[in-house]
């Protein structure tokens, strides 16, 4: 639907707005939807705002000093009472309703005055946020403990307070025909590739959906489109202002989306998604460390359990220093339903976790791991190797720092258990090449190399 057809520029009666504003806004069904009518210099106005998102000290004042204008005082048109009697900075000047109703539900008082055709959006609104705190997930040892929240304009000014440089540049757009979302691109006009920005700029201001309510969730399957069927992450999320502005120093652009609390990089590589925020706190030797140690670990996430199962299959091609890695004990069911089983039941204990009261997780982890662990082998169902294999894979996952990351190399893993334990060396190999053509073949969605992004 085409807003700019079918809503009507406002009109300078005051009745005729009231009516239209009513027409369009329910406001007599919805209790936060506030229409206050007052006289200021003698002449009727109406204040359009939403309940909980306007500073009430701020609009006290603002109302307080409209009650000492005089009739003469008034203005010609609704530019010179902006300027002249609302004593305040943000002050905007809209001639249609489809710009007011979107300052209105964006939580942005919007005034009329009788005798002026135009709607007067006076912002001093603000939205309920939580404290700015180092996000759970994403720490580091050093350097900065705060972390993006889901107000983008303090998440904007986090990042402008780290990067004093006037070729920084917080692109406003709009996304969503009903949610309005708030979506920024920020990035260095000096280091970006223009190519790639206004590419990016023009598929985001293409889309088409009727909502992000999943915030950034919804804007990334929006834009990725037909390539969901690679499950490599093409966007690198990050809850660190400090990180963000690191990234935007290397010419990339980082996309922030209101109500949520961290930000998409681009472009990305599989280089980028296992970097983390102490990476840049330490020094070279002692990043490169810490970078080579994930890349190994990584490695031994997707082939250690698959190479396990390969030489359990064939005994013989043990060498006599590892044969002690051998299965003794006797395999009541196969190793591969091992695997699988405690592949779904390590991600049935994440999800436990999630969902459970923080004064309980630590006794109830203790009393899983004994089931999972001495019980379970006991028992007969799992044997000791695969236990500590799997054990060693499950804490393995929380050295990556990329949640997405973790999950498309699970799957990977599970695709080669599949292959070894069906076809074999032949299936092994299969499995690996299978691997290698997804990685070469991932595109970020500026169409860059998932493997080599070459920057401006």
């Amino acid at each position: 639907m085409d807003n700019t057809q079918t809503i009507p520029k406002v009109c300078m009666p005051i009745s005729e707005n009231r009516q239209q504003m009513s027409a369009l806004l329910p406001i007599q069904d919805s209790f936060d939807l506030i229409q206050r009518d007052i006289r200021i210099g003698g002449r009727d106005c109406s204040l359009y705002f939403v309940d909980g998102m306007m500073k009430d000290e701020v609009m006290f004042k603002i109302l307080d000093s409209f009650q000492k204008v005089k009739d003469s005082d008034m203005p010609q048109d609704a530019t010179g009472f902006s300027q002249q009697l609302i004593p305040y900075a943000e002050v905007d000047i809209y001639g249609d309703f489809d710009q007011i109703l979107r300052n209105v539900l964006s939580g942005v008082p919007v005034l009329f005055v009788d005798g002026y055709e135009a709607g007067i959006a006076i912002d001093c609104r603000t939205y309920p946020a939580r404290n700015v705190d180092e996000p759970e997930k994403d720490k580091s040892l050093r350097g900065s403990k705060d972390g993006f929240v889901e107000t983008v304009v303090f998440d904007t000014a986090l990042i402008r307070r780290r990067i004093r440089d006037p070729h920084l540049v917080m692109e406003m757009l709009e996304v969503g025909e009903s949610s309005r979302s708030d979506v920024v691109l920020s990035y260095m006009s000096n280091l970006v590739d223009p190519q790639m920005l206004s590419n990016l700029r023009e598929r985001i201001e293409a889309l088409q959906v009727p909502d992000l309510c999943m915030n950034q969730q919804s804007l990334a399957e929006a834009l990725i489109g037909t390539k969901w069927y690679n499950p490599f992450p093409k966007f690198k999320f990050t809850e660190r202002p400090d990180t963000t502005a690191a990234c935007l120093m290397e010419g990339k652009i980082a996309i922030l989306v209101d109500n949520s609390p961290s930000a998409m990089i681009l472009p990305t590589s599989i280089f980028d998604m296992i970097e983390e925020a102490n990476d840049y706190y330490f020094p070279a030797w002692t990043s490169l460390y810490l970078k080579l140690s994930r890349v190994l670990i990584l490695l031994m996430t997707v082939f250690l359990i698959p190479t396990f199962l390969l030489l359990m299959n064939h005994p013989q091609w043990l060498p006599a220093p590892l044969e002690f890695i051998a299965v003794k004990d006797t395999v009541n069911i196969p190793l591969i339903y091992q695997f699988l089983i405690l592949e779904i039941a390590i991600d049935g204990l994440r999800l436990a976790a999630l969902n459970t009261p923080s004064m309980l997780s630590t006794p109830l982890s203790i009393f899983a791991g004994l089931v999972l662990g001495e019980f379970a082998v006991n028992s007969g169902w799992f044997n000791a190797e695969v236990m500590l294999y799997m054990a060693f894979v499950a804490i393995a996952n929380y050295t990556e720092p990329n949640f997405e990351l973790g999950y498309a190399l699970k799957f990977m893993r599970i695709i080669l258990l599949i292959l070894t334990a069906v076809f074999g060396l032949p299936g092994f190999i299969a499995g690996c090449v299978f691997l290698l053509i997804l990685l070469c073949t991932n595109r970020t969605l500026t169409g860059r190399s998932y493997l080599n992004v070459k920057l401006p």
